[in-house]
């Protein structure tokens, strides 16, 4: 299989550029459905809007989190099971990812739009907000099984080896999004609701795209049969897949308790409720913008890893990741400084001008000491999808839960006990640097353990 699968033998530089630059590029412009809603609104509503779109965030990070449990779990199930030489199984593992995401997409949004009003406040949601957040909220909601079922269909289609089609049914949604963006926020003055009407119609467009490629998989045949659901399957495409979703998860149940933990804490500071949220809102999304190039490499990344792995080619596999770690490091350090040097000019492209200096002078600092280790902040995600790529999901699901929930969650209860609003800031750093350092170790065992077992030539 490897001598016939270009994955199997052709040069690794030229494998990551052939799918890890449309899986950034597809990752950076679904990140941007965001940071374009949070820019129109910025202009247009203003703070109370930014903090709207901060309390609706948690449950697009739900849709990323259900879609790359499908996604890339089918992914890496699906190029195993090529690896092997078993494509009836392949075949499964593809139908079975899609009924899956269907499935979580549906049940996620009726959840959304029956308890709307009780998510919003568990958000945090101050009463000014509330409207906004709502109104947001309850239209994109009915996007949620388009979002889902395009990001998640978008990883089976790059593992099919069709990555550019994958980073174009994103960028044709994305660029749908923008223009109606600019059209019904600041043409029609539609507010709240024009941004989110203008992201739903984009994300039926790259849904729709999707689903056009299906029957016309490369690797081979897509039959109906195989999308009949299988508990088998689904349970395979969930244990591969719980890494990267667990680590979407504990973001989203981190943002929840940072929103409360802000809003608690700044009642009583001088930046008051809704500075603190409406700030953590933006650099959340621009962090999000960071975070999508690093795991758009590591889905770049997962098919040559799960490939070669598959194969027992274990040099390939080790050339693979670290080669990709040195290209997200080098990425990690130009993000780092533009945190570091540039957080006033960035918080301003989302404002309308009027915001009191306090707004700056809380978002500056928050950039400055939250993201400051931000240039090592990729090795944690990229060495959890190494081993969900390996098919070893228990260790990519804890080194996963590492930054945000051993470290992070903790941290950001204690941290601001002591020292008030400014806690929530220094709890970043630390976490970042322990997950990182945790990641580490847990690789370096295996690259030894790879070297042991591997086959002679």
């Amino acid at each position: 299989m490897s001598s016939k699968n270009i994955l199997g033998h052709d040069k690794i530089e030229r494998l990551l550029i052939r799918f890890a630059i449309p899986s950034i590029v597809a990752m950076l412009v679904s990140a941007l459905y965001n940071i374009v809603d949070q820019f129109f609104i910025g202009r247009s509503v203003g703070m109370l809007g930014n903090a709207a779109t901060n309390v609706s965030f948690p449950l697009t990070i739900t849709c990323t989190a259900l879609a790359l449990l499908g996604g890339i779990g089918g992914a890496a199930n699906f190029n195993l099971a090529m690896g092997r030489g078993e494509p009836e199984k392949a075949q499964q593992y593809a139908g079975n990812t899609l009924s899956l995401l269907v499935f979580l997409s549906v049940l996620l949004a009726l959840v959304a739009r029956i308890f709307l009003e009780p998510l919003m406040l568990l958000f945090a949601a101050t009463d000014d907000v509330l409207e906004h957040a709502m109104t947001y909220t309850g239209i994109t909601a009915l996007g949620f099984p388009f979002l889902i079922f395009s990001v998640g269909g978008a990883n089976l289609i790059r593992a099919d080896g069709s990555p550019r089609f994958s980073m174009i049914c994103t960028l044709v949604g994305a660029i749908i999004n923008t223009i109606l963006d600019a059209l019904f926020v600041l043409g029609f003055n539609w507010g709240m609701a024009g941004a989110a009407w203008a992201t739903v119609i984009g994300q039926i467009v790259s849904a729709a795209m999707v689903i056009g490629y299906l029957p016309h998989f490369k690797t081979l045949p897509l039959r109906r049969s195989a999308l009949r659901p299988r508990w088998s399957c689904w349970r395979d495409i969930i244990s591969l897949g719980m890494s990267p979703f667990l680590n979407q998860m504990a973001m989203m149940v981190v943002q929840v308790v940072m929103n409360n933990t802000l809003t608690f804490y700044g009642a009583s500071s001088v930046y008051g409720k809704d500075i603190p949220l409406a700030c953590a809102g933006i650099i959340s999304k621009v962090g999000m913008v960071f975070f999508s190039v690093i795991i758009g490499l590591s889905q770049g990344l997962q098919p040559i890893i799960s490939f070669n792995y598959g194969a027992q080619q274990y040099g390939r596999v080790r050339e693979a990741y670290l080669k990709t770690l040195r290209i997200a490091v080098a990425f990690s350090c130009i993000a780092f400084l533009c945190f570091q040097i540039l957080p006033r000019q960035i918080i301003g492209l989302f404002s309308t001008g009027t915001e009191s200096e306090e707004y700056f002078r809380f978002a500056e600092e928050y950039f400055r000491i939250y993201f400051f280790f931000t240039f090592i902040n990729c090795i944690q995600p990229l060495t959890a999808n190494f081993f969900t790529a390996i098919g070893k999901a228990s260790r990519g699901i804890f080194i996963s839960l590492t930054r945000q929930i051993i470290f992070l969650l903790p941290l950001l209860l204690l941290l601001p006990a002591m020292f008030g609003i400014d806690g929530v800031m220094f709890a970043g750093p630390v976490a970042d640097m322990a997950a990182a350092t945790m990641a580490a170790l847990f690789m370096r065992a295996e690259f030894r353990r790879m070297k042991a077992v591997q086959p002679a030539a």
